[in-house]
């Protein structure tokens, strides 16, 4: 089973197994307890979920990269990955209120990018809003991160470990 496949089958498992599960958006400011153990993204709903033990947590809505469709195959396509990976190290002296890591490039984007003879790209991240300015933002204005609002950076900053799987989907 391909990666791509394997990753949609878990958050079809996660999104219909459990009946009577519906999602729980979480409002900035409330509080949650403990950590998640899974993030998914589902780029065409703009929607982030916080899941812990099979169980929604907590919603957030999102903002893409500048061009949402597909996934990120180069640098400065301004796209956002599709695929499975890990949250794995985080900045909090970021130029947004707070960045956490995602994965990308693994070494399946990699090869994928120098067989096209370029840059697979690099740091894209789930961060809040700009700390350089506060204009605010419509639509998807990333160059591949994953944005959210600065009180649901902070809520999954506080709730999500370094080395939680995210699993991105279309």
């Amino acid at each position: 089973m391909s990666r791509w496949a394997g990753a949609l089958l878990t958050a079809l498992m996660l999104l219909v197994a459990l009946p009577g599960t519906a999602s729980a958006t979480v409002t900035p400011g409330h509080a949650l307890t403990g950590d998640a153990d899974l993030v998914v993204v589902m780029k065409s709903e703009r929607e982030l979920y916080l899941y812990r033990n099979g169980l929604i947590m907590a919603q957030y809505p999102i903002a893409l990269g500048l061009s949402p469709i597909g996934t990120k195959q180069m640098r400065g396509d301004d796209k956002t990955p599709i695929g499975a990976y890990t949250l794995d190290w985080r900045n909090p002296n970021s130029e947004f209120h707070r960045s956490i890591h995602i994965s990308y490039p693994d070494a399946a984007d990699r090869a994928h990018a120098a067989a096209l003879g370029v840059s697979a790209g690099s740091n894209i991240m789930i961060h809040g809003q700009p700390d350089y300015d506060n204009r605010p933002r419509n639509g998807d204005w990333t160059h591949g991160c994953i944005a959210v609002s600065n009180a649901a950076i902070d809520q999954i900053w506080a709730h999500v470990p370094d080395g939680t799987p995210i699993h991105i989907y279309p």
